[in-house]
């Protein structure tokens, strides 16, 4: 388990300089039988693939190679512990021109959020994105994973939910499908600060529902860092979730780019699911405050951030936020430095 050292705080923000080297509008690469590019149907067909307004989105079946139009505008916004403040300083003013040895010379802290969002439903019983989005931004992540999203769905109006939530934040959303559900789908998004180099919807072992890991490969514009981020909702019954967990161990065995698993796990700490992981992955330790789950007056620790290799992370932060009514789970932040900011 990862937990904060004790000069681990965050004690200073700094932007890293914009990574002049990464292309603006790379071409959007799809692999795979059956994919389109470009407009989508509301009913996402499987094996569609492509972009829409922004948005990647990835049916069960396809993975999408070197993928952006980010547009560059916003660096990462970095918290760093007193033993990087030098460091951090020193990248963030780096002129912007700096050769490819000088910017990967700095310190990579990655703000991660992982929430549940209950399709924006709200324990008032009201969707309302716009309130997820609020939180997201005061939380300013460089990378998102969230739970429960409809795109174009009947109950929540219509709305491509993974779409307008990176409207509403600035950041690269990408939308993995579960399934069809009231004439769209229903699956999972990350939003991403950093670039997005690949996309992958990992169809898992069905349970009672469909399941799937969303993972994306991003790119520090800083130092030009690899990271890889799983967002993941596992579901229903302990055999269920057990099976999804191992497929995806074995899915991402011998990947060599450190990786962020993050999600609802439905499990507790002490589960069976929860010690299989932990033989492989670190699972950040959120501390004394550590009940995710209901978010009002919650009961159980079922969402989680886990990292491997655990030599490539150094744990900053780790916390819950306190939001009772945007959702039925509570959001977890985590935040790390990525080498243990020390040069690849």
């Amino acid at each position: 388990m990862l937990v904060p050292g004790p000069a681990s705080h965050p004690l200073l923000r700094c932007p890293l300089v914009q990574d002049q080297l990464e292309p603006r509008h790379p071409e959007v690469l799809v692999r795979g039988e059956g994919s389109v590019q470009g407009e989508l149907p509301h009913d996402h067909e499987a094996g569609a693939v492509g972009e829409r307004e922004g948005l990647i989105f990835v049916s069960s079946e396809e993975r999408l190679g070197p993928a952006g139009r980010d547009d560059g505008t916003r660096g990462p916004l970095l918290g760093a512990a007193a033993a990087l403040a030098f460091a951090c300083l020193a990248a963030a003013c780096a002129p912007a021109d700096a050769p490819p040895s000088a910017r990967t010379a700095g310190v990579d802290t990655v703000r991660i959020l992982a929430y549940n969002i209950h399709h924006g439903g709200g324990m008032d019983s009201i969707v309302d994105l716009e309130r997820i989005a609020a939180l997201i931004r005061d939380v300013d992540p460089d990378l998102v994973a969230l739970q429960e999203i409809d795109s174009v769905t009947t109950r929540t109006g219509g709305v491509d939910q993974a779409a307008e939530l990176g409207r509403l934040t600035g950041l690269r959303p990408m939308y993995g499908r579960f399934m069809p559900y009231q004439g769209g789908a229903y699956g999972m998004a990350l939003l991403s600060r950093w670039p997005v180099e690949e996309v992958e919807n990992v169809r898992l072992p069905d349970g009672e529902e469909p399941r799937t890991a969303l993972s994306a490969v991003v790119r520090s514009p800083a130092t030009g860092r690899r990271l890889r981020l799983v967002g993941i909702h596992f579901y229903r019954t302990t055999e269920e979730r057990m099976a999804q967990a191992r497929a995806l161990d074995e899915h991402l065995a011998g990947d060599t780019i450190p990786t962020v698993l993050a999600g609802d796990f439905n499990s507790l700490p002490d589960s069976q699911v929860m010690a299989y992981l932990g033989r492989s992955w670190s699972i950040v330790d959120k501390g004394d405050d550590r009940l995710t789950f209901p978010s009002y007056g919650p009961e159980r620790e079922i969402d989680f951030v886990l990292l491997r290799p655990e030599d490539r992370f150094q744990l900053l932060e780790s916390r819950l936020l306190d939001e009772p009514v945007a959702s039925d789970h509570r959001p977890v932040v985590v935040e790390v430095a990525l080498d243990g900011g020390q040069p690849r």
